[in-house]
C-alpha cells in the first residue's frame, strides 16, 4: 500500500477538500465511498501505514500469513454494495466453531445440549432447572452482563457451561462490571439460541430445513492488503485522495473551514468524519479528555504445529475456567498447510498478561493440560494491538455519547468502532453503522440547510 498514487503530494499550500475522513479502516472506507457517490472531494488519512485499520496481517519468512482482525466475511454483506471488486479476492470456507469447556472437552459452540445439560447428570439438571427457575422468578431486575445471562440460563449453566469465565476473558472485566446496555445489543444470542428451554426444544424437535444460507469466505490468503487495495482503487477512481502513515498534529476551525495541520502538508474541508480512537481525536483538537473511555489491548501469538492437534473445528473458543487465551483459529484449514505443517494464531486480552512470552507459556501450559496440539508447536511471531475494540465496563456507554456530543459540538462527526466507541463483531455491522449514521447526517444537513 506504499504507492504513490495513495499519498497526498507534499505542499506548502493547504489542500482543499469537501471532507476529510479520519481513519481508512471498514468505517473510514464505506464513509468515503458514500461521500464520494454524493460527488464530495474527500481526503481518507490514517496514521496506519496501511488501509484496512485493525484488520492487519504478518507473514513470516518461511510463509506463513496471520492477521489480526475479522477472518470470516459474507457473500450478501452490504460492504459489497460498496465495494463489489472484493468479491473475487475472497477465498470460500465451510468454517467450524467448536469451544473448550471447563471439563476439559472440546464441544459445541455456545452452548451443547449434550455436555452442558445432559452430561450434567440427574443432580445438575436439576440444579440447572432450579436455578433458571428461580433467577425468572426473583432476578428479574438486570444491572449488568451478568445479571442478563443468568436470567436467561440460571446461574449453575453459566457456570458450568464456561460463559460467564469466557465474558470476562472477552471483555476484560468481571461480567458483574459489564454495562447491561451492551449485554442487550450484543448478547441476544443467549436468549435466543442458549436459553434452556430453546436449547431442550432443539434437542428433542427435528430440524427444518433453513433454506440457502449466505456464503462464508475468507480475506485473501496472501492477506488483507490485496483484499483492501481494490477498495482503494475504486475509491480513487470516484476522486477519493488517500495519505497513510500520516503525522497528524493539530485539527482545528478558521472562518474557511477545518484545518487538519500535519508534519508535511496541511487539508483543509468544511466537514471532518472521524473514524480512529475518540481520545486521539480530541488530542488532536488539544482538549483533555474529560470521560475514561478504556479498550482492549489484544496480543495475538502466531503458531505453526506439526502433530495431532486434539479438535477437528477450525476455530476453538476458551470457555474454560484456566487459561488466558480467548479463541484460536487455524488458518490452514482455510488456505492449506505450509510445508506440511499446520498454523494458527491464537487471541489473548492483555489485562490478563503481561506480555507476548508470558502469553506463550501461559497458552503452552494450558493446552498441554487439555491434551491439544501434541508434537511440535513452534511460535513464528506475535504481534500487540492497542485500542483493539471497547471495554463496556458500567458506565462506559453513557461515558461515550458524552464525548460524541462534545466533539459533536465542535462539528466534528465521530463514527464507527472507534469513533463511536461502539463494538462491531463484523464487516457487516461495521457497513450498516456506518450507512445509518451518514443518512441521519445527511437528512440533518439537508433540514438545516432548508430551515437557512
Amino acid at each position: 500500500m506504499d504507492d504513490a498514487s495513495h499519498r497526498t503530494q507534499n505542499s506548502s499550500v493547504a489542500q482543499q477538500f469537501d471532507v476529510i475522513v479520519l481513519g481508512a479502516g471498514i468505517s473510514g472506507l464505506v464513509a468515503a465511498s458514500i461521500l464520494s457517490a454524493e460527488g464530495c472531494k474527500v481526503l481518507v488519512v490514517d496514521e496506519y501505514d496501511h488501509v484496512g485499520g485493525n484488520h492487519i496481517n504478518w507473514t513470516s519468512n518461511e510463509g506463513y500469513t496471520f492477521d489480526i482482525g475479522s477472518l470470516i466475511f459474507q457473500d450478501d454483506s452490504p460492504l459489497l454494495r460498496h465495494f463489489p471488486e472484493l468479491l473475487p479476492h475472497y477465498v470460500p470456507i465451510t468454517p467450524s466453531w467448536g469451544r473448550l469447556n471447563p471439563q476439559g472437552v472440546i464441544t459445541a459452540y455456545p452452548i451443547s445440549v449434550r455436555e452442558d445439560i445432559l452430561g450434567a447428570g440427574p443432580i445438575g439438571l436439576t440444579r440447572i432447572f432450579a436455578s433458571v427457575l428461580y433467577a425468572r422468578l426473583f432476578k428479574r431486575s438486570m444491572s449488568n452482563a451478568k445479571d442478563f445471562a443468568r436470567f436467561w440460563i440460571g446461574s449453575y449453566l453459566l457456570h458450568r457451561s464456561g460463559l460467564e469465565t469466557y465474558m470476562k476473558r472477552f471483555y476484560g472485566v468481571e461480567a458483574e462490571e459489564i454495562d447491561i446496555d451492551l449485554a442487550r445489543k450484543r448478547m441476544l444470542w443467549i436468549s435466543e439460541y442458549a436459553s434452556v428451554l430453546n436449547l431442550v426444544k432443539r434437542a428433542f424437535m427435528k430440524r427444518r430445513s433453513a433454506g440457502p444460507k449466505n456464503r462464508q469466505m475468507a480475506r485473501p490468503r496472501e492477506g488483507f492488503d490485496a483484499l483492501y487495495l481494490a477498495a482503494v482503487k475504486r475509491l480513487e477512481r470516484s476522486g477519493v485522495t488517500f495519505k497513510l502513515s500520516a503525522a497528524m498534529q493539530r485539527l482545528d476551525k478558521s472562518q474557511d473551514g477545518f484545518r487538519l495541520h500535519m508534519a508535511d502538508s496541511t487539508a483543509i474541508a468544511g466537514r471532518v468524519v472521524s473514524t480512529i480512537p475518540i481520545p486521539r481525536t480530541e488530542s488532536l483538537w488539544g482538549i483533555a479528555s474529560l470521560q475514561k473511555l478504556h479498550t482492549i489491548t489484544l496480543i495475538s501469538l502466531y503458531f505453526s504445529f506439526s502433530g495431532e492437534r486434539g479438535f477437528d473445528q477450525s476455530i476453538i473458543y476458551n470457555f474454560s475456567h484456566d487459561g488466558a487465551w480467548k479463541r484460536l483459529t487455524v488458518y490452514s484449514d482455510f488456505y492449506g498447510k505450509v510445508r506440511e505443517r499446520e498454523y494458527f494464531a491464537v487471541e489473548v486480552i492483555a489485562n490478563h498478561v503481561a506480555s507476548p512470552a508470558q502469553a506463550e507459556a501461559n497458552f503452552r501450559r494450558h493446552v498441554l493440560a487439555n491434551g491439544m496440539f501434541k508434537g511440535d508447536l513452534k511460535l513464528e511471531g506475535s504481534q500487540v494491538l492497542e485500542s483493539a475494540y471497547p471495554i463496556y465496563s458500567k458506565g462506559a456507554a453513557t461515558n461515550a455519547a458524552a464525548a460524541i456530543a462534545r466533539l459533536q459540538a465542535l462539528g466534528v462527526e465521530s463514527i464507527g468502532r472507534q469513533g463511536a466507541f461502539n463494538y462491531q463483531p463484523t464487516a457487516r455491522v461495521s457497513t450498516i453503522d456506518v450507512e445509518v449514521a451518514m443518512a441521519s447526517r445527511s437528512s440533518a444537513l439537508e433540514f438545516n440547510s432548508r430551515v437557512r
